[in-house]
């Protein structure tokens, strides 16, 4: 028996929200498999075995749980211990790129979408093993199984004979199947969610008879917030808690429940998850610290809490969390340590954060933020941001989801997901420390997406980012209860010349352009009645496109009545509008129903984030277009010749094998596990030629490799970050004959080393750097800037997610402040923007699909008129683990 691959297991969600284990079969699942064959009714046996086949004979038996985990692979299903499923699949002669599958589901399981994720899983391993194609055989009468083969996306040609349909189809992913395999995956952790925030019943575990600690607190919460479920209190000893009848056990309680708020101390959780289990309940909220939090003990228990709790069918929110909310009449729900409910409303909040999240639930109180439903995760063992956004992506009570992020668990799929929903509904993340690796980056060369490319990431993804806990809630606010705008122009009425100024200037910083006739000034003297006439007047002015509005109060007794309600005529006028209208108002009550800022600039800031999400939703999608020459499987193979660990090769030094997880070559070194052109062929596989090149130790060599040729040839110090430095004399251009390529070489020797690179000279262009790198917060994502000393230390680089879209790949051209160099700056010829485009849809492609690459730059890339040229290329890898958001599903 081969032990299984360890990433060949993985806890999933079902359809109707609950969790199972998949691992690969083992010998001693032979008495397991035997029990969930005599659990099937006669119907199952005859479709699966095509017999009545009433008990498995020891020699099948056999043969069914030994695999080699090759040729031969078998997944089992399981709840707890229980076997519910196994699915197989064997290859079709030694090596051969087809293989049998086949799966069976026990009865009283079948329709919780255990197929599909069998199916799912199998296609992973036997792509890992080089099967290419599946073929099954299935009986006419069998529609379950033919509409499991039919719904998956993939291609699948059926042919009947001899009584059986025969099914053969390529199990490679495509557009189609990943749409399917997503829409799934959205449908069963919408549902997870929706039971765990729409419990039938709830059972408070931790709750004192005393009425002390946080577990009474919570009860008192949910009981005094009027929630509309059971509500059950369990006590080893006590008959009531809070006022409630008590129970020694949830399922004493005789009432249906789905949900367990834990408050107990941590070595009394694993007690709390198995009588949770007993009484059939969905899902936990771990109140409780003392987890990973804590150290390694707390660590191990932590594992232990998700383990037990997945093994039952549960979900669980925390451990070390603030609790969840939801403010629906039908539910009012609140179990967490605020002691009121959220005032209802529709947005929904996510914390990562439990210690913050009590005051920001007070923030959200004191602004007047109604919110829909609220989850604080905690320590994030289970339930993430990524699920509540599916949830949200459909909630009707829902309109705006704003996100408190400490880290990231899956960020490719963050990223997918805030794409699609923010189309919909905005999206607005704090990100604290997200960004920031899990320990010290041994890599000196680029770090990534500074803080302001960061921004442009996630608004690429449709995601509004903000600094700051105030501005999370100062944009909540104004999506919350304005429109959205139709266009950048901003128009200023107010009745302050300073504060109008200071609008003016702020709205310039942000790159909004102030309205033309705009700013209007009332003067202070005016009345309310002048200013509503004003705000009116802008309110239909077709020429500006969001309002703000600024109040300074009237010298005391200058004006009174209605002369001096100004907070109802500007909350007359701005709700009756169909413009975002912010205002500020430093001194007395805002207007109603109008965000308020103390000052202009948090105003203008919080319009100029709104405003930018507008102008995404009205750009086009843009399209993945068609590559041709594009050969992932020839660029895996490459990789694959450096092996797993490798070595660490650098631009001018040869290192042995060593234990570095990552290694490092580039086109101007001869790996020594990979061997010369290892880059270059990798990018060819992307159909990305560079230029070649040799680093040589002697005038001899590089005279050799300048007849090599037989063309002009420059010469490079061939140490990293001198390789471009014309200005320091690293660099000597066009050099042809034997005595020139001497005379050179020994030049450049002579001040930075032996070690030289020669190349072919190709004509001159505009020097662009495109890199690639893996980002903490968004995976892979492609930068590029123009080349210089310059621009690397002003930073001058502009970034999208991987892959880019024919229109990602245009903005990023666009985006560095220095790109009027490639638009023909003070009279030079335009270079060839498409050739550019194109390239880095194909840089984008490449680290998208080999997850080995952890960096990748191209530097310099010389653009020209008539196209480009790759000089020089640097890549960086690391282990072939597979990105989180590729692959089957799993939790």
């Amino acid at each position: 028996m081969v032990d299984g691959p360890a990433d060949r297991s993985a806890d999933v969600l079902l359809s109707d929200g609950t969790t199972v284990h998949l691992r690969p079969i083992r010998t001693e699942d032979a008495a397991g498999i035997v029990a969930m064959h005599s659990r099937f009714s006669e119907r199952t046996r005859y479709l699966r075995y095509f017999s009545p086949y009433p008990r498995i004979p020891d020699r099948d038996l056999r043969r069914f749980v030994t695999v080699d985990h090759h040729d031969r692979e078998a997944f089992v299903v399981l709840s707890g211990e229980r076997i519910l499923a196994v699915g197989r699949f064997d290859r079709l002669g030694p090596e051969a790129g087809d293989a049998e599958v086949a799966f069976v589901v026990e009865d009283a399981h079948q329709g919780r979408g255990i197929g599909p994720v069998l199916l799912e899983h199998l296609a992973e391993a036997a792509r890992r093993e080089g099967i290419s194609r599946f073929v099954a055989e299935v009986l006419p009468s069998n529609g379950t199984m033919l509409r499991v083969f039919a719904d998956f996306g993939y291609q699948v040609q059926r042919r009947y004979a001899d009584g059986v349909v025969h099914l053969s189809f390529p199990i490679a992913p495509t557009e189609e199947s990943l749409r399917v395999q997503w829409g799934r995956e959205h449908r069963t952790e919408a549902r997870s969610i929706a039971r765990l925030l729409a419990p039938t019943g709830v059972a408070v575990y931790g709750a004192s008879a005393t009425g002390q600690g946080i577990g009474a607190a919570i009860l008192g919460h949910l009981r005094d917030g009027g929630f509309t479920g059971h509500l059950v209190p369990v006590h080893p000893s006590a008959a009531r808690v809070g006022g409630l009848s008590a129970y020694p056990s949830a399922a004493d309680a005789s009432v249906p429940l789905d949900l367990a708020v834990v408050a107990v101390p941590p070595e009394a959780v694993p007690g709390v998850v198995a009588d949770a289990a007993r009484a059939g309940l969905h899902a936990l909220v771990v109140v409780s610290a003392g987890f990973a939090e804590s150290g390694a003990d707390g660590a191990a228990a932590q594992r232990e809490l998700i383990r037990a709790a997945r093994a039952a069918g549960m979900r669980v929110v925390g451990p070390n969390c603030l609790g969840i909310a939801n403010t629906d009449q039908r539910v009012r729900l609140n179990a967490t340590l605020a002691p009121r409910l959220p005032v209802a409303g529709r947005v929904g909040f996510f914390s990562q954060s439990g210690v913050l999240g009590v005051a920001l639930l007070a923030e959200a109180e004191r602004r007047g933020l109604g919110l829909s439903s609220f989850v604080s995760a905690g320590n994030r063992v289970d339930v993430s941001g990524n699920d509540l956004l599916q949830y949200w992506q459909d909630d009707p009570g829902t309109d705006v989801i704003l996100l408190y992020l400490e880290t990231f668990g899956n960020p490719r799929k963050f990223a997918r997901l805030a794409r699609r929903i923010g189309r919909t509904k905005p999206v607005v993340a704090l990100a604290s420390s997200a960004r920031l690796p899990a320990g010290p980056d041994p890599d000196p060369g680029p770090r990534g997406p500074d803080g302001t490319a960061l921004t442009a990431l996630y608004a690429q993804s449709g995601v509004i980012r903000v600094e700051t806990v105030a501005e999370l809630f100062d944009v909540g606010m104004l999506l919350a209860h304005q429109p959205l705008p139709a266009g950048r122009r901003v128009g200023i009425v107010g009745n302050s010349t300073a504060l109008a100024d200071l609008a003016a200037i702020a709205c310039r910083s942000h790159g909004l352009p102030v309205a033309d006739g705009y700013p209007v000034n009332v003067g202070p003297q005016a009345t309310a009645h002048d200013f509503a006439d004003a705000l009116a007047d802008a309110a239909v002015d077709p020429g500006a496109d969001a309002l703000l509005v600024h109040f300074a109060p009237p010298l005391p007794g200058q004006l009174v009545g209605e002369d001096a309600d100004f907070t109802s005529a500007v909350a007359s006028v701005a709700l009756a509008g169909d413009r975002p209208t912010v205002a500020t108002f430093p001194v007395g009550p805002p207007p109603v129903g109008v965000p308020s800022y103390p000052t202009v600039e948090e105003a203008v800031r919080a319009l100029a984030r709104v405003i930018g999400y507008a102008d995404w939703l009205r750009q086009p999608v843009g399209e993945l277009t068609e590559l041709a020459g594009t050969a992932p499987d020839i660029a895996a193979a490459v990789l694959a010749t450096l092996g797993e660990q490798g070595s660490a090769v650098s631009s001018d030094e040869r290192v042995g094998p060593s234990g570095n997880t990552s290694v490092t070559v580039d086109s101007n070194s001869e790996a020594a596990n990979g061997g010369p052109g290892l880059v270059e062929r990798l990018l060819a596989a992307y159909g990305i030629p560079v230029v070649p090149s040799t680093v040589v130790d002697s005038a001899d060599a590089a005279v050799t490799m300048a007849r090599h040729w037989g063309s002009a040839v420059v010469l490079k110090a061939a140490r990293e970050g001198l390789r471009h430095r014309l200005d320091l004399g690293a660099v000597r251009l066009d050099q042809f004959g034997d005595d020139a390529v001497r005379r050179a070489y020994q030049e450049i020797a002579d001040s930075f080393g032996p070690r030289v690179l020669v190349q072919p000279m190709v004509p001159p262009g505009v020097a662009c750097v495109v890199e690639a790198v893996e980002d903490p917060a968004f995976g892979p994502v492609v930068g590029f800037g123009l080349g210089g000393v310059a621009t690397d230390l002003l930073g001058d680089r502009a970034w999208r997610v991987a892959p880019l879209t024919d229109r990602d790949a245009s903005a990023l051209i666009e985006e560095p402040r220095a790109a009027p160099l490639l638009y023909g700056y003070r009279g030079a010829e335009p270079v060839d923007r498409a050739a550019l485009a194109e390239l880095l849809q194909r840089v984008g492609r490449l680290v998208d699909e080999q997850p080995r690459v952890r960096l990748l730059r191209l530097n310099p890339v010389l653009a020209r008129p008539d196209g480009l040229a790759v000089l020089h290329a640097e890549l960086h890898l690391g282990p072939s683990a597979p990105r989180p958001d590729t692959g089957p599903r799993r939790l």
